[in-house]
């Protein structure tokens, strides 16, 4: 049972989509990786300093504050919505879902043109091609007699 149980698992494993999913997820992570130091680092920073100066990550809404004793020391920490945050996933989100779209969009295009490459009419043959044929035929036409 145990023997039956691992030799399903390694088909499983072993066939072309899973490895090729499990490529894809491991380049995806890196892409987005890549993708969001691209937009916390180089895009949000110029967004934020064309609406004044803001850091996305830094808004929050404080909905209870810290309660601290009288040596300093947070008894309690504050309660509070970090929006902010939220509006930065939100747009790496979107700049991911914009580069996978276009990327989607470039292989539809090219896969469609391998397409129409396959149904192409081959050219017709060159005039030399045909005078060539003529003169097979004319030579078979000559034996047979």
């Amino acid at each position: 049972m145990k023997m039956k149980f691992v030799n399903d698992f390694k088909q499983f494993a072993m066939r072309g989509n899973v490895v090729d999913m499990a490529v894809g997820i491991i380049i995806g992570g890196a892409f987005g990786k890549i993708v969001s130091s691209a937009v916390s680092d180089i895009i949000m920073p110029i967004v934020g300093l064309l609406i004044g100066g803001i850091n996305f990550t830094d808004l929050k809404l404080t909905l209870h504050s810290a309660v601290v004793n009288s040596a300093g020391v947070v008894v309690k920490p504050a309660v509070e919505l970090n929006y902010g945050n939220f509006i930065q996933v939100s747009v790496d989100f979107l700049i991911i879902a914009f580069a996978i779209f276009c990327m989607v969009k470039l292989m539809a295009k090219i896969t469609s043109r391998q397409k129409e490459e396959k149904n192409a009419v081959p050219p017709p043959p060159s005039e030399e091609v045909m005078v060539l044929k003529e003169i097979r035929d004319l030579l078979q036409k000559r034996e047979t007699k």
